[in-house]
């Protein structure tokens, strides 16, 4: 049997996607200025030793969920939650849906949910510069649950 790979019009092009916030009021927000987001989830784990043997192993011990994200200069919703904790001590949490959408391939589309999300990172409240053409903002965030709604699919057909 021949090998068998991926072919190139089945990898996902990264402009291809929508991100939803819904913020604390259950409003749906696209962002429609964002230029990138990425979530990971960060396996932590405890090293084990045993009399007997020298190798040490690893027990999952955890997970610590982040994420980041760069948006165009310019949405109110990042900049109205930081005043609303500065005014109320209250820090509104927020979730996001992100899918992946590139028409061009065989895989399909994956829709992922993280709930409880929080900023975790600091947050301009007014930018100029004047080096620079169009401004930008970088988030970072925890969020504290996680759900694939939709995962993509095995390509139509590999190469050989």
């Amino acid at each position: 049997m021949a090998n068998q790979y991926l072919l190139a019009r089945d990898t996902v092009a990264g402009m291809e996607g929508t991100a939803v916030m819904t913020d604390s009021s259950g409003k749906n927000r696209v962002l429609f200025q964002l230029t990138k987001i990425k979530t990971v989830a960060d396996i932590q784990s405890t090293e084990m030793k045993v009399v007997g043997t020298r190798v040490i192993q690893d027990k999952a011990a955890g997970a610590k969920q982040t994420g980041t994200a760069t948006l165009y200069y310019g949405s109110p919703y990042f900049t109205q939650m930081v005043l609303e904790y500065l005014h109320t001590g209250v820090m509104p949490y927020f979730d996001i849906q992100i899918t992946n959408n590139d028409p061009t391939n065989t895989i399909g589309q994956q829709v992922m949910a993280y709930y409880g999300c929080k900023i975790t990172s600091e947050i301009p409240l007014s930018i100029l510069d004047a080096d620079t053409q169009m401004l930008t903002l970088d988030i970072s965030f925890t969020y504290t649950d996680v759900q694939m709604l939709q995962s993509f699919t095995d390509p139509v057909r590999l190469g050989s």
